[in-house]
């Protein structure tokens, strides 16, 4: 069959836009499942895509792990690894999901029926993803009705009679409040104590709005993301421009991204870069596919893997400006009033004749608040460790890496940091409202990867996609329950560790083996080309079928080996050291991590066995009714293997090429 050139930039009729898009849609409903939803617009599906990768990581992992790893010279590996796998991948899932216009459960089955474990196994991840995600959401809601109050309630240490609250005295007011006032938390994953009355309203909250968004599907959670997925850019450039102009900003920026060369010699930093470049996209959830599926034809993925894939990386970095700036000014805040405190000691040792004359600084010490950073560092450097007390080295580095990652980043040292800001409770509304809309916009493509791929399985779910998606909302708030214990923090942290991790990389690994091998690459881009009227790059081929899956692979065996050779470990809050500190997992939470990986995973062998039974049933009943049977082969037939599901006769298994 002839193949269709490339629609023309000015050619409004195929034009993938605003205006042409609902046209472009009528236009292929010929040849497209009735039954299928369609984008309104462009601007529907990038903001839908966007949303789904766009989300919490950008804000509290992608700056931990930069900083961790290398400031700039991360970026730089962050950015080759996008390029040369994740890139690729996600051009991979778009064009499966916008040729074959089904959710990853369709699109596997179609590629063979013996992989279509792999698409049970994507909604597992989604639905154990989607848990313990919605948690997070519940915390932002607490800590976002929180923040109408002035002063707000994490700025200061409470107090019982007229004695301050040991464990907050010994710790901070923003990690009391956190540990104690929002979690109540547990010394230990073992203690599993009572529910958290006011999580689980704000866990009941989030499933509501998550369920409300997602009843009709795509009609009703897109215009959600209108809001969701554009307000936390606003946002972030008002913190931006509000971090900039902040006392130890810029500070906090050249900490951020200085380059550490030498990093790149550590493989441990290539795993996590690696990782990240795979969880930021969103790679083997089957959102990606879910979300392209509803595209017309001919809509240019190649493009839009590009585009998707900068803008999540740009987040990332705008996202880091903020952090750091925002950091930085909350670590000068701390130094100082650590050089304070040190100055007055000494200024009391030298008048109690304790300090020789001639190891006294330079600066003027009687007025410590007046006394510049670098001017007590170099000073202390020099004569520090000879003067008696508990003098210390007030290092703005060190105490910008306290509490960076994950949830100590947002609901410890952010919150601290903005209680310092004038107008506290406006800038901490803005804060958890913009956290709120990340993780909703996220949520939205976490259920679609779920029920997308279910409903294009089962009639009978199709019929009562409604019903379902409720059920699912109810299903999720209860199991959630288990998270609004007092030690549900620590099961968030299990869930979120380990419950996708090695299950998503061997997802996406199947998914690069079966196209690029199995299905075949070659065979995959006349596929493409017959879908957009032009080829892509053969360096496609080549990054799927060695780069991209020795990547996974590599990425999977180093997984594996840091998962057996350490025992895994969580960050457990001690009441009464007022401090966290690392406690291995208890053995039958080692069992509940390791059922959590099977689970997730043992859809695809368990689908390998039923098709290869299937099969073997069905050629026996055949060898018994031979006369009965017409066997026609199909291999090598087709112009396009991957042939539209609406034009392909299942019964006769004529092929009928897409285009």
């Amino acid at each position: 069959m002839e193949k269709q050139p490339l629609p023309a930039d000015n050619d409004r009729s195929t034009e993938f836009d605003v205006d042409g898009y609902a046209g472009e849609e009528i236009q292929q409903a010929a040849s497209e499942p009735a039954a299928r939803a369609g984008w309104n617009s462009k601007i529907e599906y990038f903001l839908a895509q966007v949303g789904f990768s766009v989300g919490l990581g950008n804000v509290w992992r992608f700056p931990y792990l930069c900083h961790k790893n290398g400031g700039g010279a991360f970026l730089l590996l962050y950015v080759l690894l996008m390029l040369l796998v994740g890139i690729p991948l996600f051009f991979l899932e778009l064009a499966a999901g916008q040729a074959i216009r089904q959710g990853s459960i369709g699109v596997w089955k179609y590629i063979s029926p013996r992989l279509v474990g792999i698409g049970y196994s994507s909604c597992v991840v989604c639905f154990f993803v989607a848990l313990y995600y919605n948690v997070i959401l519940a915390w932002s809601l607490f800590y976002l009705g929180n923040s109408f109050q002035y002063p707000l309630p994490w700025e200061q240490c409470p107090e019982q009679g007229n004695v301050t609250v040991k464990e907050c005295e010994k710790s901070s007011s923003t990690s009391y409040f956190w540990y104690r006032k929002a979690l109540d938390i547990t010394d230990s994953i073992d203690e599993m104590g009572s529910f958290n009355p006011y999580i689980v309203c704000c866990l009941l909250a989030a499933w509501t709005i998550v369920c409300l968004g997602m009843f009709k599907g795509i009609k009703t959670s897109v215009k959600v993301m209108y809001f969701s997925s554009i307000f936390p850019y606003v946002v972030l450039f008002c913190f931006l421009i509000r971090g900039l102009l902040l006392d130890g900003a810029y500070e906090g920026i050249t900490y951020m991204f200085y380059p550490k060369l030498e990093i790149w010699g550590d493989m441990q930093v290539w795993r996590q870069a690696a990782t990240q470049v795979f969880f930021a996209l969103g790679l083997g959830f089957g959102s990606i596919i879910a979300y392209s599926s509803y595209n017309p034809k001919n809509n240019n993925c190649h493009r839009d893997a590009y585009t998707v894939s900068f803008i999540n990386f740009l987040t990332s970095v705008l996202a880091t400006l903020v952090v750091f700036a925002v950091l930085g000014f909350r670590a000068k805040e701390k130094v100082m009033e650590c050089v304070v405190s040190n100055v007055r000691e000494l200024s009391e040792q030298f008048h109690s004749n304790n300090v020789d004359r001639h190891l006294m600084p330079t600066f003027n010490y009687s007025d410590p608040s007046s006394v510049a950073l670098e001017d007590y560092r170099a000073w202390f450097d020099q004569h520090g460790i000879n003067i008696p007390g508990n003098l210390t080295d007030c290092d703005l580095e060190k105490e910008m890496q306290k509490g960076v990652e994950g949830t100590g980043l947002a609901f410890i040292a952010f919150t601290e940091a903005m209680s310092l800001l004038p107008g506290s409770p406006f800038w901490s509304a803005l804060f958890f409202l913009m956290l709120l809309n990340l993780g909703l916009s996220t949520m939205f493509g976490n259920m679609e990867g779920i029920l997308a791929p279910l409903t294009d399985r089962f009639k009978t779910l199709a019929n009562n996609k409604t019903k379902f998606t409720i059920f699912s909302c109810v299903l999720g708030f209860m199991i959630g329950l288990l998270f609004t214990q007092r030690c549900g923090n620590y099961f968030v942290t299990m869930f979120d560790d380990y419950s996708a991790t090695l299950p998503l990389i061997i997802v996406v690994a199947f998914e690069t083996f079966s196209v690029s091998w199995l299905y075949g690459a070659d065979r995959f881009l006349d596929d493409i080309e017959a879908m957009l009227g032009w080829r892509p790059s053969v360096l496609y081929k080549y990054l799927w079928k060695y780069i991209c899956l020795l990547a996974m692979l590599g990425l999977l065996g180093a997984t594996a080996i840091r998962m057996f050779m350490e025992r895994p470990t969580y960050l457990a809050w001690n009441q009464e050291k007022a401090s966290e500190e690392n406690l291995e997992y208890p053995g039958w939470a080692l069992a509940v991590l390791a059922l959590l990986i099977i689970f997730a995973m043992i859809p695809v062998p368990l689908a390998l066995i039923h098709s290869v039974l299937k099969d073997r049933t069905k050629r026996t009943h055949r060898n018994t009714e031979t006369g009965r049977y017409s066997i026609s082969s199909t291999d090598d037939k087709c112009e396009t293997p991957m042939t539209d599901i609406s034009v392909l006769d299942q019964r006769s298994r004529t092929c009928v090429s897409f285009s």
